[in-house]
């Protein structure tokens, strides 16, 4: 298994948990007076979930991606 594929595994295992992280803070009562009040999380939240999404994207095209052959 190339280091490139195990890199990959580990961004996609890394973004899966902190996508996790950010839905269950998400629900938390300080985030929801927040939502209700001002329209949108805080922002510890948002970080959580967009480099969690950034994270799994990134490690999803490293592990199916075939860059470096031919």
């Amino acid at each position: 298994m190339s280091m490139q594929r195990v890199l990959g595994i580990i961004l996609l295992a890394g973004g899966v948990v902190l996508i996790v992280i950010g839905v269950t803070a998400s629900r938390s009562l300080g985030n929801q007076l927040s939502n209700t009040f001002l329209g949108h999380f805080n922002q510890t939240t948002m970080w959580y979930l967009i480099g969690g999404i950034a994270a799994a994207i990134v490690g999803l095209v490293l592990t199916l991606g075939r860059f470096g052959k031919g």
